[in-house]
Protein backbone atom coordinates (compact mmCIF):
# COMPACT_ATOMS: atom_id res chain seq x y z
CA UNK A 1 0.00 0.00 0.00
CA UNK A 2 1.26 3.58 -0.75
CA UNK A 3 2.33 6.00 1.43
CA UNK A 4 0.03 8.27 2.55
CA UNK A 5 -0.33 11.66 3.96
CA UNK A 6 -1.17 11.35 7.75
CA UNK A 7 -4.35 12.55 8.77
CA UNK A 8 -2.95 15.13 11.41
CA UNK A 9 -1.37 16.63 8.77
CA UNK A 10 -3.62 19.97 7.96
CA UNK A 11 -4.50 20.39 4.15
CA UNK A 12 -5.89 23.02 1.96
CA UNK A 13 -8.51 23.67 -0.37
CA UNK A 14 -8.67 26.31 -2.53
CA UNK A 15 -11.07 24.86 -5.33
CA UNK A 16 -14.10 24.32 -4.40
CA UNK A 17 -17.91 25.25 -5.53
CA UNK A 18 -20.83 26.29 -2.60
CA UNK A 19 -22.82 24.33 -5.33
CA UNK A 20 -21.33 20.72 -5.37
CA UNK A 21 -19.89 20.85 -1.45
CA UNK A 22 -22.83 20.05 0.46
CA UNK A 23 -24.04 16.82 1.68
CA UNK A 24 -27.20 15.60 0.11
CA UNK A 25 -29.10 14.84 3.42
CA UNK A 26 -28.37 18.92 3.96
CA UNK A 27 -29.80 19.61 0.97
CA UNK A 28 -33.06 17.65 1.33
CA UNK A 29 -33.37 19.32 4.12
CA UNK A 30 -32.89 22.53 3.50
CA UNK A 31 -35.21 22.29 0.16
CA UNK A 32 -37.83 20.89 2.89
CA UNK A 33 -37.24 23.72 5.49
CA UNK A 34 -38.21 26.38 2.37
CA UNK A 35 -40.65 24.45 1.24
CA UNK A 36 -39.25 24.16 -2.66
CA UNK A 37 -40.95 21.73 -4.37
CA UNK A 38 -38.73 18.63 -5.63
CA UNK A 39 -39.27 16.43 -8.47
CA UNK A 40 -39.30 13.60 -6.42
CA UNK A 41 -40.40 12.94 -2.48
CA UNK A 42 -38.12 9.69 -2.88
CA UNK A 43 -34.38 10.59 -1.04
CA UNK A 44 -32.52 8.21 -2.64
CA UNK A 45 -33.47 9.68 -6.28
CA UNK A 46 -33.21 13.12 -4.84
CA UNK A 47 -29.59 12.14 -3.96
CA UNK A 48 -28.67 11.04 -7.55
CA UNK A 49 -30.33 13.79 -9.32
CA UNK A 50 -27.62 16.09 -7.68
CA UNK A 51 -24.68 13.98 -7.32
CA UNK A 52 -22.88 12.20 -10.03
CA UNK A 53 -23.61 8.74 -11.35
CA UNK A 54 -24.16 6.75 -14.46
CA UNK A 55 -27.50 7.91 -15.03
CA UNK A 56 -25.98 11.00 -15.67
CA UNK A 57 -22.92 10.05 -17.79
CA UNK A 58 -19.81 12.08 -18.24
CA UNK A 59 -19.70 15.14 -19.87
CA UNK A 60 -18.55 18.79 -19.02
CA UNK A 61 -22.15 19.84 -19.77
CA UNK A 62 -23.74 17.11 -17.57
CA UNK A 63 -21.91 18.03 -14.80
CA UNK A 64 -22.85 21.88 -14.93
CA UNK A 65 -25.98 20.53 -15.04
CA UNK A 66 -26.04 18.76 -11.51
CA UNK A 67 -25.58 22.51 -10.28
CA UNK A 68 -29.16 23.44 -11.53
CA UNK A 69 -30.56 22.45 -8.31
CA UNK A 70 -28.25 22.87 -5.91
CA UNK A 71 -27.88 26.66 -6.77
CA UNK A 72 -32.04 26.62 -6.38
CA UNK A 73 -32.07 24.75 -3.08
CA UNK A 74 -29.15 27.22 -1.65
CA UNK A 75 -31.22 30.45 -3.46
CA UNK A 76 -31.52 32.38 0.47
CA UNK A 77 -29.60 34.11 3.25
CA UNK A 78 -31.01 31.14 5.24
CA UNK A 79 -29.44 28.21 2.98
CA UNK A 80 -26.66 29.76 2.03
CA UNK A 81 -25.79 30.32 5.57
CA UNK A 82 -26.62 27.07 6.03
CA UNK A 83 -24.55 25.56 3.37
CA UNK A 84 -21.61 27.86 4.21
CA UNK A 85 -21.55 26.92 7.69
CA UNK A 86 -22.14 22.73 6.92
CA UNK A 87 -19.22 23.28 4.37
CA UNK A 88 -16.36 24.25 6.03
CA UNK A 89 -17.09 22.73 9.57
CA UNK A 90 -18.02 19.14 7.54
CA UNK A 91 -14.38 20.15 5.94
CA UNK A 92 -12.24 20.26 9.17
CA UNK A 93 -14.34 16.87 10.95
CA UNK A 94 -13.38 14.48 7.86
CA UNK A 95 -10.37 15.68 6.28
CA UNK A 96 -9.22 18.00 8.90
CA UNK A 97 -8.74 21.30 5.92
CA UNK A 98 -8.01 23.95 8.03
CA UNK A 99 -7.77 26.52 5.13
CA UNK A 100 -10.97 26.35 2.73
CA UNK A 101 -11.63 28.57 0.04
CA UNK A 102 -15.47 28.41 -1.31
CA UNK A 103 -16.64 30.08 -4.25
CA UNK A 104 -20.16 30.62 -5.64
CA UNK A 105 -21.99 33.14 -7.63
CA UNK A 106 -24.24 35.07 -5.35
CA UNK A 107 -26.82 35.89 -8.49
CA UNK A 108 -27.35 32.48 -9.06
CA UNK A 109 -28.67 32.49 -5.40
CA UNK A 110 -30.88 35.56 -5.31
CA UNK A 111 -33.74 33.99 -7.60
CA UNK A 112 -33.27 36.01 -10.39
CA UNK A 113 -33.37 39.34 -8.63
CA UNK A 114 -36.00 38.56 -6.13
CA UNK A 115 -33.51 38.23 -3.40
CA UNK A 116 -30.90 41.31 -2.34
CA UNK A 117 -27.26 40.40 -3.10
CA UNK A 118 -25.89 41.98 0.15
CA UNK A 119 -28.10 39.48 2.52
CA UNK A 120 -26.52 36.47 0.44
CA UNK A 121 -22.89 37.22 0.81
CA UNK A 122 -23.60 38.64 4.80
CA UNK A 123 -25.48 35.28 5.14
CA UNK A 124 -22.42 33.22 3.33
CA UNK A 125 -19.90 35.28 5.66
CA UNK A 126 -22.22 34.63 9.51
CA UNK A 127 -22.06 30.73 8.35
CA UNK A 128 -18.31 31.30 7.79
CA UNK A 129 -17.73 32.80 11.01
CA UNK A 130 -20.43 30.57 12.90
CA UNK A 131 -17.86 27.44 11.68
CA UNK A 132 -14.52 29.48 12.76
CA UNK A 133 -16.22 29.48 16.38
CA UNK A 134 -16.38 25.91 16.63
CA UNK A 135 -13.44 24.48 14.60
CA UNK A 136 -10.01 26.15 14.19
CA UNK A 137 -10.20 27.09 10.46
CA UNK A 138 -9.60 29.62 7.86
CA UNK A 139 -11.95 29.78 5.29
CA UNK A 140 -12.65 32.51 2.63
CA UNK A 141 -15.21 33.19 0.11
CA UNK A 142 -14.25 33.16 -3.16
CA UNK A 143 -17.28 35.80 -5.58
CA UNK A 144 -17.64 33.95 -9.11
CA UNK A 145 -18.39 35.99 -12.33
CA UNK A 146 -19.83 34.12 -15.21
CA UNK A 147 -18.48 33.52 -18.82
CA UNK A 148 -22.25 33.80 -19.93
CA UNK A 149 -23.23 36.48 -18.01
CA UNK A 150 -23.22 40.35 -19.21
CA UNK A 151 -20.23 42.49 -18.33
CA UNK A 152 -22.82 45.03 -16.41
CA UNK A 153 -24.01 41.84 -14.01
CA UNK A 154 -20.42 40.56 -13.86
CA UNK A 155 -19.05 43.91 -12.76
CA UNK A 156 -21.92 44.36 -10.02
CA UNK A 157 -20.51 40.74 -8.74
CA UNK A 158 -16.95 42.12 -8.65
CA UNK A 159 -18.05 45.11 -6.92
CA UNK A 160 -19.71 43.29 -4.17
CA UNK A 161 -16.68 41.45 -3.48
CA UNK A 162 -14.73 44.96 -3.31
CA UNK A 163 -17.02 46.09 -0.69
CA UNK A 164 -16.83 42.85 1.02
CA UNK A 165 -13.28 42.36 1.38
CA UNK A 166 -12.69 43.09 4.67
CA UNK A 167 -15.35 40.28 5.86
CA UNK A 168 -14.08 37.17 4.25
CA UNK A 169 -14.40 38.07 0.52
CA UNK A 170 -10.43 36.97 -0.91
CA UNK A 171 -11.10 36.70 -4.22
CA UNK A 172 -12.81 36.70 -7.51
CA UNK A 173 -13.20 34.52 -10.27
CA UNK A 174 -14.92 33.80 -13.90
CA UNK A 175 -16.50 30.85 -14.34
CA UNK A 176 -19.43 29.03 -15.79
CA UNK A 177 -20.18 27.33 -19.71
CA UNK A 178 -17.96 28.32 -22.60
CA UNK A 179 -19.77 31.35 -24.08
CA UNK A 180 -18.90 32.46 -27.96
CA UNK A 181 -19.21 36.17 -25.80
CA UNK A 182 -16.62 35.94 -23.81
CA UNK A 183 -13.49 37.58 -23.92
CA UNK A 184 -10.84 37.68 -21.12
CA UNK A 185 -9.60 41.25 -22.31
CA UNK A 186 -12.72 42.61 -21.99
CA UNK A 187 -12.30 42.18 -18.05
CA UNK A 188 -9.15 43.21 -17.79
CA UNK A 189 -9.50 46.70 -16.34
CA UNK A 190 -11.79 45.66 -13.63
CA UNK A 191 -9.97 42.87 -12.63
CA UNK A 192 -6.90 45.26 -12.12
CA UNK A 193 -9.06 47.53 -9.82
CA UNK A 194 -10.46 44.22 -7.56
CA UNK A 195 -6.41 43.07 -7.35
CA UNK A 196 -5.81 46.94 -6.34
CA UNK A 197 -8.09 46.18 -3.27
CA UNK A 198 -6.21 43.21 -2.62
CA UNK A 199 -8.58 40.41 -3.89
CA UNK A 200 -6.98 37.38 -5.15
CA UNK A 201 -7.49 36.64 -9.03
CA UNK A 202 -8.58 32.98 -10.01
CA UNK A 203 -9.70 31.96 -13.05
CA UNK A 204 -11.37 28.62 -14.89
CA UNK A 205 -9.30 28.27 -18.18
CA UNK A 206 -7.79 25.27 -19.66
CA UNK A 207 -10.45 22.87 -18.67
CA UNK A 208 -13.10 23.02 -21.51
CA UNK A 209 -12.12 25.65 -23.49
CA UNK A 210 -9.13 25.83 -25.97
CA UNK A 211 -5.18 25.52 -24.98
CA UNK A 212 -5.39 28.88 -26.89
CA UNK A 213 -7.36 30.71 -24.26
CA UNK A 214 -5.16 30.29 -21.33
CA UNK A 215 -2.26 32.17 -22.46
CA UNK A 216 -5.12 35.35 -23.19
CA UNK A 217 -6.27 34.95 -19.93
CA UNK A 218 -2.53 35.05 -18.25
CA UNK A 219 -1.83 38.19 -19.72
CA UNK A 220 -5.06 40.26 -20.08
CA UNK A 221 -6.09 38.87 -16.53
CA UNK A 222 -2.64 38.19 -14.52
CA UNK A 223 -4.46 35.60 -12.65
CA UNK A 224 -2.75 34.85 -9.24
CA UNK A 225 -4.40 31.06 -9.75
CA UNK A 226 -5.49 29.23 -12.09
CA UNK A 227 -8.62 27.32 -12.05
CA UNK A 228 -8.26 23.60 -13.38
CA UNK A 229 -5.68 24.83 -16.12
CA UNK A 230 -4.92 20.95 -17.64
CA UNK A 231 -4.78 22.09 -20.83
CA UNK A 232 -1.88 24.29 -20.14
CA UNK A 233 0.20 20.96 -20.26
CA UNK A 234 0.39 21.01 -23.86
CA UNK A 235 1.65 24.12 -25.13
CA UNK A 236 5.00 24.47 -24.06
CA UNK A 237 5.16 28.92 -24.58
CA UNK A 238 2.05 28.09 -21.82
CA UNK A 239 3.68 26.81 -19.88
CA UNK A 240 6.66 29.11 -19.71
CA UNK A 241 3.90 31.83 -19.26
CA UNK A 242 2.96 30.01 -16.07
CA UNK A 243 6.18 29.37 -14.76
CA UNK A 244 7.80 32.65 -15.31
CA UNK A 245 4.87 34.61 -13.42
CA UNK A 246 4.30 32.01 -10.63
CA UNK A 247 0.63 31.53 -11.46
CA UNK A 248 -0.71 27.87 -9.70
CA UNK A 249 -3.23 25.85 -11.02
CA UNK A 250 -5.99 24.37 -9.12
CA UNK A 251 -6.06 20.67 -10.05
CA UNK A 252 -8.85 19.08 -9.89
CA UNK A 253 -9.12 15.03 -10.68
CA UNK A 254 -11.56 13.19 -9.98
CA UNK A 255 -13.79 16.34 -11.24
CA UNK A 256 -11.57 16.26 -15.08
CA UNK A 257 -12.25 12.92 -15.11
CA UNK A 258 -15.92 13.01 -14.75
CA UNK A 259 -16.25 15.60 -17.39
CA UNK A 260 -14.16 13.62 -19.92
CA UNK A 261 -11.56 16.92 -19.83
CA UNK A 262 -8.68 14.27 -18.69
CA UNK A 263 -9.58 10.69 -20.56
CA UNK A 264 -7.60 8.68 -17.89
CA UNK A 265 -5.12 8.71 -15.19
CA UNK A 266 -2.54 7.15 -17.73
CA UNK A 267 -3.01 10.75 -19.33
CA UNK A 268 -2.60 12.58 -15.92
CA UNK A 269 -0.07 10.97 -14.70
CA UNK A 270 1.66 12.64 -18.34
CA UNK A 271 -0.01 16.05 -17.35
CA UNK A 272 1.82 15.58 -13.71
CA UNK A 273 5.05 14.59 -15.45
CA UNK A 274 5.00 17.77 -17.82
CA UNK A 275 4.02 20.18 -14.86
CA UNK A 276 7.25 19.16 -12.63
CA UNK A 277 9.65 19.28 -15.96
CA UNK A 278 8.47 22.71 -16.61
CA UNK A 279 8.27 23.83 -12.85
CA UNK A 280 4.89 24.49 -12.90
CA UNK A 281 3.34 24.95 -9.08
CA UNK A 282 -0.13 23.23 -8.80
CA UNK A 283 -2.44 22.57 -5.79
CA UNK A 284 -4.90 19.17 -5.78
CA UNK A 285 -8.92 19.81 -5.06
CA UNK A 286 -11.65 18.26 -5.01
CA UNK A 287 -14.24 20.83 -7.44
CA UNK A 288 -17.14 19.80 -5.16
CA UNK A 289 -16.53 16.85 -2.94
CA UNK A 290 -20.10 15.75 -2.46
CA UNK A 291 -21.41 16.09 -5.73
CA UNK A 292 -18.31 14.53 -7.29
CA UNK A 293 -18.37 11.79 -4.38
CA UNK A 294 -14.70 12.23 -3.26
CA UNK A 295 -12.95 14.31 -0.83
CA UNK A 296 -9.13 16.21 -0.78
CA UNK A 297 -7.60 13.00 0.97
CA UNK A 298 -9.40 10.76 -1.54
CA UNK A 299 -7.74 12.47 -4.01
CA UNK A 300 -4.40 12.90 -2.54
CA UNK A 301 -4.56 8.84 -1.98
CA UNK A 302 -5.48 8.05 -5.05
CA UNK A 303 -2.59 10.19 -6.85
CA UNK A 304 -0.51 8.36 -4.42
CA UNK A 305 -1.68 4.78 -4.46
CA UNK A 306 -0.88 5.17 -8.44
CA UNK A 307 2.02 6.44 -8.53
CA UNK A 308 1.32 9.49 -10.17
CA UNK A 309 2.42 11.57 -6.98
CA UNK A 310 4.56 10.26 -4.38
CA UNK A 311 4.04 11.61 -0.56
CA UNK A 312 6.71 14.04 -0.79
CA UNK A 313 5.19 15.49 -3.99
CA UNK A 314 1.75 15.18 -2.18
CA UNK A 315 3.18 16.86 0.97
CA UNK A 316 4.62 19.86 -1.80
CA UNK A 317 0.92 19.79 -3.43
CA UNK A 318 0.02 21.16 0.22
CA UNK A 319 2.76 23.44 0.87
CA UNK A 320 1.40 24.84 -2.48
CA UNK A 321 -1.55 25.16 -1.37
CA UNK A 322 -1.17 26.72 2.05
CA UNK A 323 1.20 29.55 0.43
CA UNK A 324 -1.04 30.09 -2.59
CA UNK A 325 -4.07 30.33 -0.66
CA UNK A 326 -6.22 34.27 -0.84
CA UNK A 327 -6.82 34.04 3.10
CA UNK A 328 -4.87 35.84 4.71
CA UNK A 329 -2.63 34.96 7.95
CA UNK A 330 -2.45 36.88 11.30
CA UNK A 331 -0.29 40.00 9.81
CA UNK A 332 -1.25 39.20 5.98
CA UNK A 333 -1.55 42.58 4.85
CA UNK A 334 -2.83 41.36 1.31
CA UNK A 335 -6.89 42.09 2.11
CA UNK A 336 -6.97 44.53 4.75
CA UNK A 337 -3.97 47.07 4.92
CA UNK A 338 -3.79 48.40 1.66
CA UNK A 339 -1.06 51.43 2.06
CA UNK A 340 -4.42 54.86 1.00
CA UNK A 341 -1.74 55.69 -1.41
CA UNK A 342 -2.53 52.26 -3.70
CA UNK A 343 -6.08 52.66 -3.47
CA UNK A 344 -5.23 56.54 -4.65
CA UNK A 345 -3.63 54.78 -7.42
CA UNK A 346 -6.28 52.25 -8.27
CA UNK A 347 -8.93 55.38 -8.14
CA UNK A 348 -6.82 57.76 -10.36
CA UNK A 349 -6.49 54.73 -12.84
CA UNK A 350 -10.03 54.14 -12.98
CA UNK A 351 -10.84 57.70 -13.58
Amino acid sequence: MAPQLSRSRPVAELHCHLGGAVTPAIMWGIAHAQGIRLPTKDYWEFRDMITVSSRHGRSFDGYLELFHWTELIQSSPFAVERSVYEVVGGAYRKNNVTTVELRFNPMKRNRGGEQDLDHIIAAAVRGMDRATLEYPVRPGLILCLDRAFPFDLNEIIAEKAIAWRDRGIVGVDIAGPESPTFRPRDYARLFRRTRGFGLGITVHTGESGPVEEISEVVEELEPDRIGHGVKAAYDPRTMAMIRERGIVLEICPTSNLNTRVVSGWDEFRWIFDTLRRNEVRFTINTDGPEMLKTYIRDELATLGRLGILTLAEQEEAVRTSLAASFVPNVGDVRLTNLEPATREEVEREEA
